[in-house]
């Protein structure tokens, strides 16, 4: 089976063309980083006609997610690349719905991520930080701190994650607001650990920084992987960042 490595700001992934339906055994093997490829996730990529794919998405861990942000980017990117997409638009299709997604020849990939929306889950306190809660097509908890970087992210990270209030576990998101224009995340991923960079995770917090009069609606988020773009337009929020291909293989 031939697969691509692909990376948006060091979140990474093992992509397959579909259809395709890999067992959760199989892609916690391809995303041991000893014993496989080694990858955040796993990003299944198939056909569905002019302009048109489908993407599907596992965590490290073999759960399914319903959505990737910066997988999504990757999607855009290998569709065109691979030929499946003319570009350079691409309409992405996931289960919480379609996401059209910007590529260039070169440079930043683009993509609509969606709506930010509320969560039926209320603003509560846990381990000593006070959570808000936001769905972008998959669950995300975040966090408001001082220092993002001062926080411990693996210790705090799994608590939240597997707390009742989320009987699907949830991403967890610690942001700090540097200006009007930039705030710094880290992101603990449900299924994954801490990643270098969460493209929904940054829609997040931009959302929620935004409709606190924090910050603009265009802001950069500085991830330990690199700069994401983020702009809130209404309820809907695009990211920008780059997505690549690092090397090629078979299995």
């Amino acid at each position: 089976m031939d697969f691509l490595k692909m990376e948006g700001l060091g979140n990474d992934f093992v992509v397959l063309r579909g259809p395709l339906a890999p067992s959760a055994a199989d892609v916690a093997a391809w995303c041991d980083r000893r014993r496989g490829i080694g990858a955040d996730g796993v990003l299944v990529v198939t056909p569905r006609g002019p302009g048109r794919v489908r993407m599907q998405y596992w965590n490290a861990d073999g759960s399914p997610a319903e959505m990737c942000g910066n997988g999504l980017r990757c999607v855009g990117r290998y569709a065109v690349a691979e030929g499946l997409a003319p570009g350079p638009e691409v309409v992405v299709e996931t289960v919480v719905g379609e996401h059209p997604v910007q590529v260039p020849a070169e440079g930043p990939v683009r993509a609509l991520l969606g709506e930010v929306t509320a969560s039926a889950v209320p603003p509560f306190d846990l381990a000593g930080y006070h959570l808000e809660s936001v769905s972008v097509g998959n669950p995300h908890a975040v966090a408001f701190v001082d220092d993002c970087y001062a926080v411990p992210v693996g210790a705090v990270g799994p608590i939240v994650e597997g707390d009742p209030h989320f009987p699907e576990r949830t991403n967890v998101g610690f942001a700090t607001v540097v200006s009007s224009r930039r705030l710094d995340l880290r992101v603990w991923e449900r299924g994954v650990g801490e990643t270098l960079a969460c493209g929904s995770g940054a829609a997040a917090a931009a959302a929620l920084a935004h409709r606190r009069g924090l910050t603009g609606p265009r802001v950069t988020v500085m991830l330990p992987g690199g700069p994401l773009e983020v702009e809130v337009e209404g309820a809907r929020v695009w990211i920008e960042g780059p997505a690549r291909t690092v090397f090629r293989g078979s299995m």
